[in-house]
C-alpha cells in the first residue's frame, strides 16, 4: 500500500480580477462570476515557464513532506501547456531539483493528468520509492482574449501544484484508484494550435455522469457509501459543475474543497493545489476517507480513494 505523504503548490504573483477580463471579452464581470464561480484567477509572469512553475512547487511539497529531492525514486509531471511538445517539462524539473539520473515521465493530460499519475504513483512505489508527482499549467497563453475565446477565457489560470506518495507512511493510505479513457469524446475537449477547444454543454454532461460513476466504483469496491466521505478534492473547473456533482451522490456541497473563486481552473494543477490549500487547514493523519478525483483531455477521468494509516 502506498501513502500520500504530503501535497505543495505555487500561485503566480499577479491576480487578474473579473473587472480586469470582462472588457477584453465583451462582457460583464456579473457574468463571469455567475456561469463559472471565479472571481479573480493567476496569470503568470512573462519570464515564468511551466517547468518554473513546476518545480516551485515540487519544492514547497518537498519542504513540507520532510524529504530531499535526492531521496526521490520518480518524477510524473501532468500538463496540457507546455511551451514545447518534447522534452516536456518533467526533465526540466528534475534537473531544477538537481537530479540527473532520476526518471522523470511527462504525462501530457490537460485537466485529468495530476490525478492519472497519483493512480499510477501508487502502484509504483513498491519498486521506485518516493514519488513525485506535479501538474503545472500556465493556461493563460492557451486562451484567446477576445470576445470569440470568453467562454474559455473566463475560465483558466496559471499555477503549479505537487504530492509525494510514499511506500512507508503519510497522512493518509492510497486504498484504491479508478481511471478510464473513452477516445470516443476526444474531439470536445483538446489543445490544439495552441488554443484550447471546448464543446463546454458535452463536458458538463460526460462528466456529470462519469465522474460520480467513477467516485462511486471506488468507493462501493471498498464497502464505503459517498456520505461518508468526509473530503472531496476535486479538479477544480467550475463552481456550479462541482455543485451538481455534490447533489448527485448526495452529500452536502460543504465537503467538496473549493478555491476555483479565488484561482480560476488550472487545468492539471488544479486538484493538487486545491489539496495543498486543504492540507494545511488540517492537522496529521485523515480520520475518515478522503476522494480525489478528476476528468480532463481525452477523454480521461477517475477517482482515487485514500483511508486513514493504519
Amino acid at each position: 500500500m502506498a501513502f500520500l505523504r504530503g501535497f505543495g503548490a505555487y500561485l503566480p504573483e499577479r491576480v487578474v480580477t473579473n473587472a480586469e477580463l470582462a472588457p477584453q471579452l465583451g462582457t460583464e464581470p456579473e457574468w463571469i462570476l455567475n456561469v463559472s464561480g471565479i472571481a479573480e484567477r493567476r496569470y503568470a509572469a512573462a519570464e515564468d515557464t511551466v517547468a518554473s512553475l513546476g518545480t516551485r512547487a515540487a519544492l514547497d511539497c518537498l519542504e513540507r513532506a520532510g524529504l530531499a529531492a535526492s531521496e526521490l525514486g520518480m518524477i510524473l509531471v501532468s500538463s496540457g501547456s507546455s511551451e514545447r511538445f518534447c522534452p516536456g517539462p518533467a526533465s526540466l524539473i528534475a534537473a531544477s531539483l538537481g537530479l540527473s539520473m532520476t526518471p522523470a515521465i511527462d504525462l501530457p493530460i490537460a485537466s485529468a493528468g495530476s490525478l492519472v499519475a497519483l493512480a499510477m504513483a501508487s502502484r509504483l512505489a513498491s519498486s521506485m520509492g518516493h514519488i513525485l508527482v506535479v501538474g503545472s499549467e500556465i493556461m493563460s497563453r492557451r486562451v484567446a482574449h477576445t470576445p470569440e475565446g470568453k467562454d474559455t477565457a473566463i475560465l483558466f489560470g496559471d499555477g503549479a501544484g505537487a504530492c509525494i506518495v510514499s511506500l512507508d507512511k503519510g497522512f493518509a493510505a492510497i486504498a484504491d484508484s479508478c481511471i478510464y479513457t473513452d477516445g470516443n469524446m476526444a474531439d470536445v475537449l483538446a489543445i490544439q494550435n495552441d488554443l484550447i477547444h471546448m464543446d463546454g454543454a458535452a463536458i458538463i454532461r460526460h462528466v456529470s455522469r462519469k465522474l460520480p460513476q467513477a467516485i462511486a466504483t471506488v468507493l462501493e469496491r471498498n464497502g464505503i457509501a459517498a456520505q461518508g466521505v468526509d473530503t472531496f478534492l476535486l479538479h477544480q473547473a467550475n463552481l456550479n459543475l462541482i455543485t451538481r456533482i455534490a447533489k448527485s451522490l448526495e452529500v452536502p456541497a460543504e465537503r467538496f474543497f473549493a478555491n476555483i473563486q479565488r484561482y480560476g481552473n488550472t487545468s492539471s494543477a488544479s486538484m493538487l493545489i486545491a489539496a495543498a490549500e486543504w492540507q494545511q487547514q488540517t492537522t496529521g493523519a485523515i480520520q475518515a476517507p478522503l476522494i480525489l478525483a478528476a476528468f480532463g483531455v481525452g477523454l480521461n477521468w477517475g477517482a482515487v480513494l485514500a483511508l486513514p494509516p493504519a
